[in-house]
């Protein structure tokens, strides 16, 4: 047997690649030594000196093989040093050092300071930089310019920030060029000698902020996405043509008399998936359901302009007010998009379940289908409960019931597994004709929202395990099990409440959803379940698969969604490959980038995730302008050493408050219990806590919203691990409050 430190050695020399098959060949470990070894393994972790991600093992703290990097510094010698991007210097300590390595090879990558990378990292043996890197791509290039829109007074001229944190930057008339009153510009900035603010010349003009959709165009210039298809993509998607139906049986199989429907929200603009079940005449109480999904491999092929451009964009961004795609609509909206009574291509899997909702078998063929109905959520869901229309009336009996009992089948499978039932309500804005809010809504949460993610999910799973099986390479939907930090952070405030978790060993999602229960219904719930959503792991793509931690799957790839999304065209390219379906398959070049790939869309991802939040941050902002001075109800929905963020209740906008401006006490943040204290009256202000609050001070553009506390702290203060109350730290004066800078916002 290896000793643990040998052990721990190899881990470390093989990050993220290590398992315990790995582990058993590189010592030629047989019989017994097996078993030993596992304990060992699992004595490790339990120890924090190494982490799990599926299968493989790596280090606690050391940094995957293939990562992205900020380039931030340099050091003695010239050399660039970057730092990780995905880090929690909170939870993890400060990030490492990485030393960027020179560049080399036939096609050298050369990235300079302020660059963002995706590169390949090994450990060396150096206590200032632990890491070095070969950058394999330069994702963004440094930039020396802001975001913001022009304000021209008479001779005073500004610039008002769009994005929050912002330094100001001085402007003249003879700055800013043929940019007028209200323009959102690029400004390059420059600092004239060691202090004072920067100056700056406008450089581009971007547009007018009078039109209806300027809003969103802040955060697609200010997030850098790309919203303007080239000639030649365009050029592309126009030559493209319907299939025939003589296509069907060369490369498609005819499945158009096949009553397949689309389920989507009322507004939808393309339809990507449809939906078919019947009772499984083989096996009693079973159910054979089928999901068709576009086709747009067929469309769309490998080393294309279409495909560039759509690799370059990862995935669609959806705003209140627009939609950036990711293909341009003469295929998302037309050729792709699964519209009633048009034949159309598609990738189908037809899967037979049981009668306790566990999937038995599947087969994916390519087929072209035919639409029979357009559905919308509520519509489909009257007709279920009693009130069909003149669409859903005459198939309620022959379509819909079927997909409904399909669909609770499944759904006792679903309970079976456990996945993580974490169902934060979801806001949506609702606009005006000339762009702004009308009102905020949390749309109702239907069994037919239900029913599409349970179809979706299995012919997900479905997708995944027939590549492995076929060893076809592809990207999985991958989600990590928290960090043993994040973990930690978790037990500690949860024993705040007397609740407690199972060791990290031995959890799964279940444990999660026993927390959740225990507080349903309570005033505790809302915090619970912030603070479980913090502790959770980001989803992203890899072709290394460590499982789905949510969802409780340890084969997950994401094939549902070509039309929006490049991780799903990846998925059914290789499908198309591995069960030779014709043309439009996987090519090997792609199979050799798919790390690359998998980092890349999983950035474009967090991207639109980022700009979609800004986008209403800013929406609401603006509707809420008028409104300095009232009063609003809200929650605590972050504690920090700063103050308090506060989510307002009926329009879900986000604020601050600086400690300095909730009263006249010291406060001290308490991690343990996500709390503020004050040390001399014992008042706390603890995440999830109802407030009412007065909306102080507000930057539109910047989407920041600054409130004043106007609801007393509870007393007596949080509790401890013990449960025992936690006593006011009286040894400190109440500080002097604090001027308030402008512009820091959320």
């Amino acid at each position: 047997m290896p000793s643990r430190e040998a052990v721990l050695a190899f881990i470390a020399d093989n990050p993220g690649s290590a398992g315990k098959r790995e582990i058993v060949r590189a010592f030629g470990l047989s019989g017994g030594d097996k078993i030993e070894l596992k304990a060992m393994l699992k004595d490790l972790a339990e120890e924090g000196l190494i982490e799990k991600r599926g299968r493989r093992m790596m280090r606690a703290g050391d940094l995957p093989r293939v990562g992205v990097l900020d380039i931030t510094e340099r050091d003695s010698g010239g050399g660039l040093i970057g730092r990780p991007v995905a880090w929690d210097e909170i939870a993890d300590g400060v990030a490492p050092r990485v030393a960027i390595r020179p560049p080399g090879g036939r096609k050298p990558v050369v990235a300079g300071l302020g660059d963002r990378v995706l590169a390949r990292l090994d450990r060396v043996e150096d206590a200032d930089t632990p890491y070095c890197a070969r950058v394999m791509k330069v994702i963004d290039k440094r930039k020396d310019s802001v975001l913001g829109i022009l304000r021209v007074d008479g001779r005073s001229v500004r610039l008002e920030p769009v994005q929050k944190r912002r330094e100001e930057v001085a402007l003249t008339l003879q700055d800013i060029g043929e940019a007028r009153n209200g323009d959102l510009v690029e400004v390059q900035v420059s600092r004239v000698g060691r202090h004072g603010p920067k100056r700056g010349r406008v450089v581009a003009v971007i547009g007018s902020m009078a039109s209806e959709q300027a809003v969103s165009m802040i955060a697609i210039h200010a997030l850098g996405i790309p919203h303007v298809f080239p000639e030649v993509v365009l050029a592309e998607a126009g030559g493209a043509r319907p299939i025939e139906p003589s296509q069907a049986g060369a490369s498609h199989e005819d499945w158009r008399a096949l009553p397949l429907v689309t389920i989507d929200p009322a507004d939808a603009k393309d339809h990507d998936d449809a939906i078919h079940a019947a009772p499984d005449p083989d096996l009693p109480g079973g159910h054979v359901v089928t999901v068709a999904i576009a086709d747009v491999a067929w469309y769309v092929r490998p080393g294309t302009a279409m495909d560039r451009e759509a690799l370059k964009r990862g995935n669609s961004v959806y705003f209140p007010d627009r939609v950036v795609p990711m293909l341009p609509e003469r295929i998302s909206n037309d050729l792709c998009s699964l519209r009633q009574g048009e034949d159309r291509p598609a990738l189908a899997v037809r899967m037979w379940f049981d009668a306790d909702g566990r999937k038995r078998r599947h087969a994916f063929h390519r087929v072209v289908m035919r639409s029979h109905a357009r559905l919308a959520y509520p519509q489909a869901q009257a007709a279920i409960d009693g009130r069909p229309d003149a669409t859903t009336a005459p198939i309620l009996g022959d379509v819909l019931e079927p997909l409904w009992a399909a669909w609770r089948c499944l759904h006792r499978g679903r309970q079976a597994r456990e996945p993580l039932e974490l169902d934060l309500p979801e806001r949506k804005i609702m606009l005006k004709a000339d762009g702004t809010v009308e009102r905020v809504v949390v749309p109702d949460r239907l069994d037919a929202h239900r029913l599409i993610e349970e179809f979706m999910i299995q012919a997900n799973v479905s997708a995944a395990e027939t590549l492995e099986k076929r060893r076809q390479r592809l990207l999985y939907r991958i989600h990590d099990a928290p960090s043993l930090a994040k973990l930690e952070s978790l037990r500690e405030f949860l024993r705040t409440m007397n609740l407690s978790l199972a060791r990290a060993g031995n959890l799964r999602a279940a444990h999660f959803n026993r927390v959740l229960e225990s507080v349903a219904t309570s005033d505790r719930e809302e915090l619970v379940s912030q603070v479980v959503l913090r502790s959770q792991s980001q989803a992203e793509y890899s072709p290394d698969n460590i499982g789905h931690f949510g969802l409780n799957l340890m084969r997950y790839a994401h094939f549902t969604s070509p039309i929006r999304r490049y991780a799903d065209l990846i998925v059914h390219r290789a499908l198309i490959a591995a069960l030779k379906l014709g043309q439009g398959g996987i090519t090997g070049a792609e199979e050799e980038r798919l790390d690359i790939i998998g980092a890349d869309i999983s950035l474009a991802e967090r991207r639109a995730m980022q700009a979609e939040r800004d986008t209403i941050d800013r929406l609401i902002a603006i509707h809420l302008a008028e409104r300095v001075g009232d009063r609003f109800d809200g929650r605590i929905t972050g504690v920090t050493k700063a103050g308090l963020f506060v989510t307002l209740a009926q329009t879900g906008a986000d604020g601050f408050i600086p400690i300095s401006m909730i009263g006249d006490d010291y406060f001290r943040f308490d991690e343990a219990s996500y709390a503020l204290i004050g040390s001399a009256s014992g008042e706390v202000y603890q995440m999830g806590q109802a407030v009412e609050v007065r909306l102080a001070e507000v930057q539109p553009m910047a989407g920041a919203l600054r409130f004043d506390m106007l609801s007393r702290g509870t007393r007596g203060g949080p509790r401890s691990a013990a449960g025992i109350r936690r006593r006011p730290d009286r040894a400190r004066p109440p500080a002097p409050r604090r001027p308030v800078r402008r512009g820091k916002g959320k």
